[in-house]
């Protein structure tokens, strides 16, 4: 895989460079509740504004259906990274059409240009090759040469990430190479003991890297939604927790694995619960009650681990040598049930381990809470990417970016 150094050696002065960056960040209106994913291609761009390259960067964000929607408009992100670069960010405000085409052609040496919002162009996601082909030539009209940075869209097969690299002269820009250095330790190079913490709210989620880190990992702990599929299936009652049920039957076959290769797998010993899902807007307070993790109620669900299962998974991380952290452990977006999650995130910062938390809620989490994220490893911009790649996957925008 070439990358952006060896492009930079070789000379970009004067040529369009498009870099496929992801800005596919968290909006309220049109205020960036975190900005995360802009500032990790800052270093890319700049690298190419400062050698003299016109620099195009592109994006999705959210889930737009094939259609200009002003509630995704890229037009915030554009304005951020002009204020992170500290200068002008110019914004097309179509993908392709007269708007794009101008923008791109008025940009001197050095210069930066957002375009407007990949996925109001039905081609980016189309899963007809024939329309995603069509939409990736008419990017490539405007460029010289591509750099592929948005490491959080490489699981992805679209135009801008899997098509386009094949009409230029490409590179790995320096998120994506570091990405993959950070995940190649997690697999390829692992130091011991390597411990698994996984959250989040769906079990089904996590089944892939969950089979392939039987393979792997020396001990897996489970938090989050997730886990009462798993007490389900330790034969537990979870009241009106989140459940799964048709997952049950594969969850006791991976409890079973686990126990022949010797892999230790960690449930909660005792959670928070409550009668009803807390107001995420007001954060009024909740008023949860600790019980056993084999005593919830019928009437209630459980939304963070307790404080006895904090000091466990505490335990349990502080020896590790290497630390893989994906998905928060309650409902950490209301103070009533974010210590679970924080004692996780207090956990790596205090272990000596190579810690990577990887991406979506759990990189969120870590901001939202106020922890210093140079106190870790790493923190991945693709939650779903590191995941799939843990999982052995191919990911269509890496092996776009090989030669």
């Amino acid at each position: 895989m070439k990358t952006i150094d060896e492009l930079l050696h070789e000379g970009v002065e004067g040529k369009r460079v498009f870099v496929r960056a992801d800005l596919n960040v968290p909006l309220d209106g049109t205020t960036i509740t975190d900005d995360g994913r802009i500032r990790a291609v800052v270093p890319t761009i700049e690298a190419l504004a400062d050698a003299g390259a016109r620099v195009v960067v592109a994006s999705h964000l959210g889930r737009p259906k094939g259609a200009p929607d002003p509630a995704f408009s890229l037009a915030p992100a554009a304005a951020r990274l002009g204020e992170l670069l500290g200068a002008e960010v110019a914004f097309a405000t179509d993908t392709v059409g007269d708007s794009a085409t101008e923008t791109v052609a008025g940009l001197g040496n050095g210069q930066v240009a957002v375009l407007e919002n990949l996925r109001f162009n039905p081609g980016e996601a189309s899963k007809d090759d024939a329309e995603r082909g069509a939409f990736a030539d008419r990017l490539a009209a405007l460029a010289d040469l591509y750099v592929g940075d948005g490491f959080g869209a490489v699981h992805r097969k679209h135009a801008s990430v899997y098509d386009l690299p094949a009409r230029l002269p490409h590179a790995a820009g320096h998120l994506i190479a570091t990405e993959v250095g950070v995940l190649k330790k997690l697999t390829d190079d692992v130091q011991r003991p390597y411990v698994v913490a996984l959250g989040g709210a769906k079990v089904s989620d996590k089944l892939g890297v969950i089979d392939h880190l039987l393979e792997k990992a020396d001990r897996i702990l489970i938090g989050g939604g997730m886990a009462y599929t798993f007490l389900k299936a330790q034969g537990h009652e979870v009241g009106i927790s989140l459940l799964q049920e048709d997952q049950i039957p594969a969850v006791q076959e991976y409890l079973a694995r686990a126990k022949e290769r010797g892999v230790e797998f960690v449930l909660p010993v005792d959670v928070l619960v409550a009668s009803e899902f807390p107001d995420l807007k007001t954060k009024a307070p909740a008023n949860p009650t600790t019980v056993a993790a084999d005593a919830i109620p019928a009437d209630e669900e459980g939304l963070d681990i307790g404080p006895e299962t904090r000091k466990l998974y505490a335990s349990k991380l502080a020896d590790a040598a290497t630390v893989f952290w994906n998905g928060p452990m309650g409902v950490f977006e209301h103070p009533d049930y974010a210590e679970g999650t924080k004692a996780v995130a207090q956990a790596l910062v205090d272990s000596p381990a190579f810690t990577v938390v990887g991406g979506g809620d759990s990189a969120a989490a870590v901001r939202t809470l106020g922890f210093d994220e140079n106190a870790f490893g790493h923190i991945s911009t693709g939650g779903g990417a590191s995941l799939e790649y843990l999982e052995g996957k191919t990911l269509p925008g890496l092996a776009a970016l090989e030669d």
